[in-house]
């Protein structure tokens, strides 16, 4: 059962307060990439230190998308009451991120989109090989196709979840529907969510050219253990660690 909202810490309420500015704004780089059009897609976010995730309200235009209408949900998809946003009906898509965070806790964050190219390959049920060095940086081999499962209920939670567990990508293609993308909070979901839509556009246009030649298994390891440990700048800790040894 859900907490009642009047017993939240300072802290909850503080993060509750912060998921929804994230979730909010990210919404933004959807548009900006061209990953959605008119009010399909949506974001969602966990909540730091609680069973609740915020989610985009259902049909509401992404110009019109506010802290204050993100919905709040518990992990079970159902909407806190007396909270912001509880007045409108939450994402269509809604039990299906909630299905993932009841099921995949190292996920803070999950994206749905119909963008083009993406979603012309889970319109084949073809998963997008591994035949670029940026696939291999983020996914970590091929993006995979899950099931094809009915929007509404729990049941697209399920395929991703099938398809991703144990599995290095952050991308599912659903067969015949579009993309899900997961990852540590909402912000590394989008990243995701724009690099599938890149990387299925360019394995795309290489096939109109020819045969795409395959990235060696040993060659992919490699290069997302160069690119998730070492690619970047160093985390503050690391920082710290180096000047305190």
């Amino acid at each position: 059962m859900t907490q009642p909202s009047g017993s939240w810490s300072p802290d909850i309420i503080d993060a509750i307060r912060r998921t929804r500015e994230q979730v909010a704004s990210l919404h933004s780089e959807l548009t900006k990439y061209g990953l959605v059009i008119w009010t399909g897609g949506n974001i969602s976010g966990r909540v730091p230190g609680a069973d609740l995730f915020v989610i985009k309200p259902s049909g509401v235009s992404y110009d019109e998308l506010t802290p204050d209408n993100q919905i709040l949900c518990d992990l079970d998809g159902n909407v806190v009451p007396g909270t912001s946003g509880s007045d409108k009906s939450p994402s269509s898509d809604t039990a299906a991120h909630a299905y993932v965070y009841r099921n995949m806790p190292e996920v803070g964050g999950v994206v749905h989109t119909h963008s083009t190219y993406a979603t012309a390959w889970a319109a084949r049920g073809e998963a997008v090989p591994c035949v670029i060095t940026a696939m291999a940086d983020e996914f970590g081999g091929e993006i995979p196709v899950g099931p094809f499962a009915i929007i509404g209920d729990d049941s697209i939670g399920r395929g991703v979840v099938a398809t991703l567990s144990g599995h290095r990508s952050r991308a599912v293609l659903m067969q015949n529907h579009g993309v899900f993308t997961i990852g540590k909070d909402a912000r590394d979901a989008v990243k995701a969510a724009v690099m599938a839509e890149d990387v299925a556009r360019t394995v795309h246009i290489s096939r109109q050219l020819g045969a795409p030649i395959p990235i060696p298994e040993e060659s992919i390891d490699a290069l997302f253990d160069r690119y998730q440990n070492v690619y970047g700048q160093p985390s503050a800790a690391a920082v710290s660690e180096r000047k305190d040894s």
